[in-house]
Protein backbone atom coordinates (compact mmCIF):
# COMPACT_ATOMS: atom_id res chain seq x y z
CA UNK A 1 0.00 0.00 0.00
CA UNK A 2 2.27 2.99 -0.91
CA UNK A 3 -0.51 5.93 -2.20
CA UNK A 4 -0.82 7.99 1.30
CA UNK A 5 -3.84 10.59 2.01
CA UNK A 6 -4.33 12.05 5.51
CA UNK A 7 -6.91 13.73 7.93
CA UNK A 8 -8.14 13.77 11.42
CA UNK A 9 -11.87 12.15 11.43
CA UNK A 10 -12.33 16.03 12.46
CA UNK A 11 -10.41 17.28 9.82
CA UNK A 12 -12.55 15.53 7.18
CA UNK A 13 -15.56 16.73 7.90
CA UNK A 14 -14.48 20.30 8.15
CA UNK A 15 -12.73 20.09 4.77
CA UNK A 16 -16.45 18.59 3.38
CA UNK A 17 -15.59 19.32 -1.12
CA UNK A 18 -12.12 20.74 -0.31
CA UNK A 19 -10.54 18.31 -2.09
CA UNK A 20 -6.57 18.31 -2.91
CA UNK A 21 -6.09 18.64 -6.27
CA UNK A 22 -8.92 21.74 -5.69
CA UNK A 23 -6.44 23.49 -2.94
CA UNK A 24 -3.44 22.59 -4.87
CA UNK A 25 -5.03 24.44 -8.35
CA UNK A 26 -5.70 27.57 -6.12
CA UNK A 27 -2.04 27.37 -4.12
CA UNK A 28 0.15 29.66 -6.79
CA UNK A 29 -2.21 32.25 -5.72
CA UNK A 30 -3.01 31.67 -1.80
CA UNK A 31 0.68 31.40 -1.67
CA UNK A 32 2.67 33.69 -3.92
CA UNK A 33 3.79 35.89 -1.20
CA UNK A 34 5.04 33.25 0.70
CA UNK A 35 7.12 31.02 -1.83
CA UNK A 36 11.01 30.55 -0.16
CA UNK A 37 14.30 30.18 -1.58
CA UNK A 38 16.69 27.87 -1.06
CA UNK A 39 19.24 29.45 1.91
CA UNK A 40 22.78 30.28 0.73
CA UNK A 41 24.13 27.25 2.56
CA UNK A 42 27.72 25.35 2.84
CA UNK A 43 26.47 21.91 3.77
CA UNK A 44 29.44 19.91 5.56
CA UNK A 45 30.93 17.48 3.58
CA UNK A 46 30.68 13.94 5.17
CA UNK A 47 32.94 11.32 3.44
CA UNK A 48 30.86 7.93 2.90
CA UNK A 49 31.82 6.11 6.14
CA UNK A 50 33.70 3.13 5.42
CA UNK A 51 32.05 0.89 8.69
CA UNK A 52 29.30 -0.45 6.85
CA UNK A 53 30.08 -4.40 6.72
CA UNK A 54 31.86 -4.36 9.84
CA UNK A 55 30.84 -5.38 13.38
CA UNK A 56 29.91 -3.33 16.59
CA UNK A 57 28.42 -0.35 16.96
CA UNK A 58 28.32 2.19 14.29
CA UNK A 59 28.49 6.29 15.27
CA UNK A 60 28.72 8.44 12.96
CA UNK A 61 27.60 11.96 12.29
CA UNK A 62 26.50 12.60 15.91
CA UNK A 63 24.24 9.76 16.55
CA UNK A 64 24.69 5.64 17.33
CA UNK A 65 22.93 4.27 14.88
CA UNK A 66 22.42 0.91 16.29
CA UNK A 67 20.80 2.70 18.87
CA UNK A 68 19.31 4.97 16.78
CA UNK A 69 17.98 2.53 14.36
CA UNK A 70 17.28 -0.25 16.82
CA UNK A 71 13.87 -2.28 16.92
CA UNK A 72 11.69 -0.37 19.39
CA UNK A 73 8.13 -0.74 21.12
CA UNK A 74 5.95 2.35 20.75
CA UNK A 75 2.95 2.62 22.07
CA UNK A 76 2.59 -1.33 21.91
CA UNK A 77 3.45 -1.66 18.20
CA UNK A 78 6.35 -2.89 17.31
CA UNK A 79 8.74 -1.14 14.82
CA UNK A 80 11.54 -3.28 13.16
CA UNK A 81 14.91 -2.00 12.40
CA UNK A 82 16.09 0.20 9.88
CA UNK A 83 18.81 -1.97 7.89
CA UNK A 84 20.76 1.22 7.84
CA UNK A 85 23.72 -0.71 6.50
CA UNK A 86 22.17 -1.01 3.17
CA UNK A 87 21.15 2.48 2.54
CA UNK A 88 23.24 5.13 0.83
CA UNK A 89 24.61 6.61 4.78
CA UNK A 90 23.73 10.25 3.45
CA UNK A 91 20.28 9.37 4.29
CA UNK A 92 21.09 8.43 7.84
CA UNK A 93 20.06 10.92 10.74
CA UNK A 94 23.14 13.28 11.19
CA UNK A 95 25.02 16.50 12.37
CA UNK A 96 25.51 18.50 9.35
CA UNK A 97 26.92 21.99 9.01
CA UNK A 98 23.83 24.50 7.77
CA UNK A 99 24.43 28.13 8.33
CA UNK A 100 20.49 29.33 7.38
CA UNK A 101 19.08 32.63 8.38
CA UNK A 102 16.14 30.62 10.22
CA UNK A 103 15.70 30.42 13.37
CA UNK A 104 16.95 27.51 15.62
CA UNK A 105 13.84 25.01 16.22
CA UNK A 106 12.80 25.69 12.59
CA UNK A 107 12.35 22.77 10.25
CA UNK A 108 13.40 23.31 6.76
CA UNK A 109 12.42 20.66 4.03
CA UNK A 110 14.14 20.58 0.78
CA UNK A 111 12.08 17.70 -1.23
CA UNK A 112 14.50 17.47 -4.57
CA UNK A 113 17.53 16.60 -2.41
CA UNK A 114 15.96 14.36 0.01
CA UNK A 115 16.37 15.76 2.60
CA UNK A 116 14.66 17.68 6.01
CA UNK A 117 16.98 19.90 8.43
CA UNK A 118 15.71 20.96 11.72
CA UNK A 119 18.09 23.98 12.27
CA UNK A 120 19.79 23.84 15.29
CA UNK A 121 21.96 26.78 17.31
CA UNK A 122 25.75 27.51 15.95
CA UNK A 123 24.97 27.08 12.36
CA UNK A 124 24.29 23.28 12.72
CA UNK A 125 21.68 20.96 11.93
CA UNK A 126 20.55 17.34 12.49
CA UNK A 127 19.54 16.02 8.67
CA UNK A 128 17.40 13.34 7.89
CA UNK A 129 16.72 11.48 4.77
CA UNK A 130 13.24 11.84 3.35
CA UNK A 131 11.05 10.23 0.87
CA UNK A 132 8.76 12.72 -1.21
CA UNK A 133 5.62 11.56 -2.96
CA UNK A 134 3.53 13.68 -5.54
CA UNK A 135 2.02 16.00 -3.11
CA UNK A 136 5.60 16.60 -1.61
CA UNK A 137 6.34 18.67 -4.63
CA UNK A 138 3.13 20.27 -5.00
CA UNK A 139 3.57 23.05 -2.04
CA UNK A 140 6.05 24.81 -1.10
CA UNK A 141 6.17 28.14 1.57
CA UNK A 142 5.88 28.74 4.87
CA UNK A 143 4.01 26.36 7.40
CA UNK A 144 3.96 26.18 10.99
CA UNK A 145 2.63 22.71 12.87
CA UNK A 146 -0.65 23.23 13.53
CA UNK A 147 -1.22 19.41 14.96
CA UNK A 148 1.37 16.36 16.11
CA UNK A 149 -0.22 13.01 16.08
CA UNK A 150 0.60 9.91 17.42
CA UNK A 151 -0.02 7.12 15.14
CA UNK A 152 -2.58 8.74 13.12
CA UNK A 153 -5.56 7.66 10.98
CA UNK A 154 -5.31 7.03 7.45
CA UNK A 155 -7.78 8.03 4.89
CA UNK A 156 -7.58 6.47 1.50
CA UNK A 157 -8.36 8.87 -1.18
CA UNK A 158 -11.52 8.64 -3.38
CA UNK A 159 -9.59 8.09 -6.49
CA UNK A 160 -7.40 4.91 -4.62
CA UNK A 161 -10.54 3.43 -3.75
CA UNK A 162 -11.57 3.81 -6.85
CA UNK A 163 -8.60 1.23 -8.30
CA UNK A 164 -8.91 -0.94 -4.87
CA UNK A 165 -12.15 -1.42 -4.13
CA UNK A 166 -11.22 -4.02 -1.18
CA UNK A 167 -9.93 -0.34 0.76
CA UNK A 168 -13.81 1.14 1.04
CA UNK A 169 -13.93 0.07 4.32
CA UNK A 170 -11.34 2.18 5.31
CA UNK A 171 -13.25 5.15 4.08
CA UNK A 172 -14.16 6.28 7.84
CA UNK A 173 -10.26 5.99 8.19
CA UNK A 174 -7.51 2.81 8.88
CA UNK A 175 -6.45 3.11 12.28
CA UNK A 176 -2.69 3.68 13.37
CA UNK A 177 -0.85 0.56 13.32
CA UNK A 178 2.56 -0.59 11.35
CA UNK A 179 0.35 -1.51 8.88
CA UNK A 180 -0.90 2.31 8.22
CA UNK A 181 1.02 3.30 6.01
CA UNK A 182 1.81 7.25 7.12
CA UNK A 183 3.61 5.80 10.07
CA UNK A 184 3.84 6.19 13.88
CA UNK A 185 3.71 9.90 13.85
CA UNK A 186 2.46 12.92 11.80
CA UNK A 187 3.25 16.48 11.73
CA UNK A 188 -0.15 18.52 9.79
CA UNK A 189 0.95 21.54 8.33
CA UNK A 190 -1.14 24.91 8.64
CA UNK A 191 -0.82 28.43 7.70
CA UNK A 192 -3.11 30.83 10.27
CA UNK A 193 -6.01 28.91 10.31
CA UNK A 194 -6.28 26.85 7.10
CA UNK A 195 -4.69 23.30 7.07
CA UNK A 196 -2.67 23.36 4.24
CA UNK A 197 -2.54 19.73 3.40
CA UNK A 198 0.61 19.21 3.67
CA UNK A 199 2.25 16.28 5.81
CA UNK A 200 5.81 15.32 7.55
CA UNK A 201 4.85 11.30 8.70
CA UNK A 202 6.64 7.96 8.86
CA UNK A 203 6.45 5.30 6.69
CA UNK A 204 5.88 1.59 6.77
CA UNK A 205 8.02 1.48 3.13
CA UNK A 206 11.99 1.97 4.69
CA UNK A 207 13.45 1.63 1.13
CA UNK A 208 11.48 4.63 -0.19
CA UNK A 209 13.81 6.92 1.74
CA UNK A 210 15.58 9.15 -0.76
CA UNK A 211 13.38 8.26 -3.56
CA UNK A 212 10.36 10.07 -5.45
CA UNK A 213 7.51 7.75 -4.12
CA UNK A 214 3.97 7.17 -5.77
CA UNK A 215 1.99 9.04 -3.43
CA UNK A 216 1.59 11.28 -0.11
CA UNK A 217 3.85 14.22 1.02
CA UNK A 218 7.32 13.88 3.01
CA UNK A 219 8.20 10.84 4.86
CA UNK A 220 10.50 10.10 7.00
CA UNK A 221 11.93 6.14 8.59
CA UNK A 222 9.66 5.38 11.80
CA UNK A 223 12.99 5.83 14.30
CA UNK A 224 13.59 9.19 13.06
CA UNK A 225 10.01 10.94 12.59
CA UNK A 226 9.62 9.59 16.42
CA UNK A 227 13.08 11.35 16.81
CA UNK A 228 11.91 14.14 14.78
CA UNK A 229 8.30 14.52 16.53
CA UNK A 230 9.91 14.42 19.90
CA UNK A 231 12.27 17.72 19.84
CA UNK A 232 9.40 19.46 17.78
CA UNK A 233 6.86 21.62 19.16
CA UNK A 234 3.77 22.57 18.21
CA UNK A 235 3.82 25.96 16.00
CA UNK A 236 7.37 25.24 15.12
CA UNK A 237 8.06 26.89 12.13
CA UNK A 238 8.32 25.17 9.22
CA UNK A 239 10.05 25.65 5.48
CA UNK A 240 9.11 24.30 2.73
CA UNK A 241 11.44 24.98 -0.14
CA UNK A 242 10.37 24.86 -4.03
Amino acid sequence: MSSTSYKSGSEKKRTGALTRRGFVIGLPFALAACQSQRPSTSIASLAPPQFFGGGGDVTYGGFNYASAYAPINDNGFLLPAIQYQNFDPVYLRQYVSYPTQYEPGTIVVDPRSKFLYLIEPGGQAIRYGIGVGREGFAWSGEARVGYKRVWPKWFPPDEMIARQPELAKYDDGMDGSPANPIGARGLYLWQGNKDTLYRIHGTNQPESIGTNASSGCIRLWQQDIIDLYDRVPLDAKVVVLA
